[in-house]
Formats: C-alpha cells, structure tokens, sequence
C-alpha cells in the first residue's frame, strides 16, 4: 500500500506538471482526489490493514492528501497567471502605431434642406411656428374652409384616430392657431411632420413640409411672387427660371403652384420632369376671406398669402435623389454622401 501511495503521488505530480489548462487541472483532482479518485479508493482500505500498520499509512496518505492539494493549488494559480500575463501581452496597446480617426455623424439632407428653408424666409422676416402633430378636425379641415362632406377632404389621404381627431395632413393648422392668438401683422412659416396615406417612390405615410402665412394690410399677389421668386433663387440658384401655374387649394383664392425648369434637361424636357421641361415645387395663394371668419379677422381690412412645401420634395430637387424612401432607410452609404 506504500507503494501504491508513492505511484499515486508521483502520477499526481507527473500529470500536473503537464497540465496545461484549469480544466486539465480539475481532471486531476477528479480522478486523485474525487469521490471515486484512486487516493479516495486507497484510504477506504485502510481499515482492512493492521492496526499499527493502519496508523503509520494512515498518517502518511494523509500527508501525501494534503501536499497533493496544495499542489493543485498552486499550478491552478500558475495556470492563472500565465493567462494573465498572455492576455494582457496580447491586450497590450502599441503607441507607435497610428491613431484611428473618429468617423463624425454628418447632418441629415433632410435636416440641411430645413435648415437652408428656414435661414431663407427668417432673412425675409419670417418666425418659425410650432403644433401638435395630433390635431382636431376643426383645424385640420373646417378652420380651413374644408367643412365635413367637402370634395377636397378626399385629397388629402387622412389617418383618423377617432371621428374628430386626426394626425394631420400639412402643418396648415398652426398657421390657424397662430392667426387665433395674434393680431395681423403676422408673418410666420410652420416647419414639421405630417401624415398621409400614400407610400411609393415619390411618397411616403409619414414626410416633412414647410408651410408659411403673411397677414397684413395691403398684401398683394405681387407680394406672393416676390417672396417666393427670392426663396426659389436663393435655394436653387439666381439663374433658375421659375412659373407661376393657375391651380386650387379650398383655403386660398387664388392660388397657383410654382414650377421651376427642369434642372436634368434645362427645360427641353426629359423622364424626370416627364417631358415637360418644369419640376412643381409649392403649392400657394392668397388667403381665402372665408378663412378669415374663423379666427375673427376682418377680410376687408387685411389680406395676405400662403403657401406651402415638402421638404422631401425640395431635397429630392436639389440634390437629385429619385425615391423618397431612401431618406428613411438610414443606409450609411447614402446618408455619407451629404
């Protein structure tokens, strides 16, 4: 049986000086000192043995236990270590090496083109004006001359959340609730998201206008023309020629869209502007007197315009992109190139 401890203890220390791994390790321990391991199985026979022969064996399996733990101890600390130092070695930063540069966030086109929109008419004196994108019937529809039953409600592809609440269809409804709380003058734009059914290349449920209203006394359509005529120059060039083209919106009389020649074919016509040489950009007109009933202002003392455009649809112009989803999809690629 002293032999057997002796093989048991050099077997031990053999296999450990081999062990590589804290799993190879554990092994080890299973198989010596486990419930079924070869030192466990040995002492279980002790009692078989002479009494004074039993104590002397006893006394050195024991010692030969505890050394063989320590020892197992000690090469799973060494394991352990030599992890640490491998992967601190590999983890190791290299200051000689070449600094990464940081790759920066660029603005949205959508947001660029809200930008330049804005900086355009706050030169002309215009304030920027907010709403809810939540918006009740009465100033989606009825405060605009569109009352319940009116052909032009079929225009507009509406999200109805219950009989009289809807997310609405143009940022129209601030200029409404605006005119409610001032008196005229008032010359404001009303930049945000509004919400229709349509979804294909050129439209989408969910895009971005920019709508503006200027009430004062003795506001023309010369005024109209004027102002737009300076945004469309000051946003796609002083060289791009422009029209006026006669058109019907129920809140404003008249009114007209304004075209701008075809950037792609110069007008001589071409699948972008579907061979009529000109590209709609706004819609707009002067302010239907009866809009003026809803929000107590006196038709025959003041007069004023409106107009109104989708921010997309600017974007689109200016920076020749052919499909409107392509602003949602958050394709780095595209989103890179602005």
């Amino acid at each position: 049986m002293k032999e057997e401890l002796e093989k048991i203890r050099e077997e031990c220390q053999a296999s450990l000086s081999e062990a590589k791994t804290e799993m190879d390790v554990a092994e080890i321990r299973v198989r010596i000192l486990g419930r079924k391991g070869s030192l466990t199985q040995l002492l279980k026979r002790l009692g078989s043995l002479p009494e004074a022969e039993r104590k002397q064996i006893g006394r050195r399996a024991n010692e030969i236990k505890e050394k063989l733990e320590a020892r197992i101890e000690q090469a799973l600390e060494d394991i352990r270590e030599r992890e640490r130092r491998e992967s601190l070695a590999k983890e190791r930063i290299d200051v000689t090496l070449p600094g990464r540069r940081m790759d920066f966030g660029r603005r949205h086109p959508l947001t660029q083109t809200l930008d330049e929109i804005v900086h355009i008419f706050s030169l002309l004196g215009f304030e920027v004006v907010e709403g809810p994108e939540v918006e009740l019937d009465y100033y989606n529809f009825e405060a605009l001359n569109i009352p319940k039953g009116h052909p032009a409600r079929e225009m507009q592809a509406t999200f109805f959340i219950s009989e009289d609440v809807v997310l609405r269809t143009h940022t129209s409804p601030v200029q409404v609730r605006t005119m409610e709380k001032r008196r005229p003058p008032v010359r404001v734009i009303c930049p945000g998201v509004v919400y229709r059914c349509d979804s294909d290349p050129t439209h989408s449920p969910m895009f971005h206008q920019v709508e503006g209203l200027l009430v004062d006394r003795g506001i023309t359509f010369s005024d109209l023309k004027g102002v737009l005529t300076v945004f469309v120059h000051r946003m796609f060039g002083k060289e791009t020629n422009l029209r006026f083209r006669p058109s019907f919106f129920p809140f404003t009389e008249p009114s007209a869209e304004i075209d701008i020649e075809c950037f792609i074919c110069g007008g001589r016509g071409c699948s972008v502007c579907s061979n009529t040489g000109w590209l709609e950009i706004l819609g707009s007109g002067m302010v239907d007197p009866a809009v003026y009933r809803f929000v107590d202002y006196n038709p025959e003392e003041v007069t004023g315009f409106a107009f109104g455009m989708g921010i997309e649809r600017i974007a689109m112009l200016k920076f020749g992109i052919h499909d409107i989803r392509l602003f949602y999809t958050n394709d780095l690629r595209f989103l890179r190139q602005f």
